[in-house]
């Protein structure tokens, strides 16, 4: 389950992020405790707790003495602008940048994009095979 080509610490910090996008883990939900991620993973619990407290320190967590860490309320709408504000840097604009190098127009990538064109059906094809 776990991705040799990025540290451990980061995986189990974006586990926690997916899960708090998703609903899985939810604004004042408690997440699994360092313990935990270490046996799930098999990991050292020094791993599962940098990548906790990495989120800890951007403030998607918070702990509870005695208790254990929860999701701080926000905390989902943060990581979206953060993941929204990725999206475009990371595919928007370099999708405008070939499209505008490639001669097309904004009204033809909307098209392309949406599937309301012959050409986009037969791009959508290609991709799916």
């Amino acid at each position: 389950m776990l991705d040799e080509s990025r540290p451990i610490f980061l995986q189990i910090a974006g586990r926690i992020e997916n899960d708090i996008v998703s609903g899985t883990l939810q604004e004042e939900g408690q997440v699994p405790s360092t313990n935990e991620f270490a046996a799930f993973f098999r990991i050292n619990p020094a791993t599962a707790a940098k990548g906790i407290n990495r989120l800890v320190d951007e403030g998607l967590l918070y702990k509870r003495r005695g208790i254990g860490m929860f999701v701080a309320t926000g905390a989902k709408a943060r990581l979206l602008d953060r993941r929204r504000e990725e999206f475009v840097q990371q595919y928007v604009q370099p999708l405008v940048h070939e499209a505008h190098k490639l001669g097309i127009t904004s009204d033809q990538l909307i098209e392309i994009i949406t599937g309301s064109t012959p050409q986009a059906a037969s791009i959508e094809r290609r991709v799916a095979q």
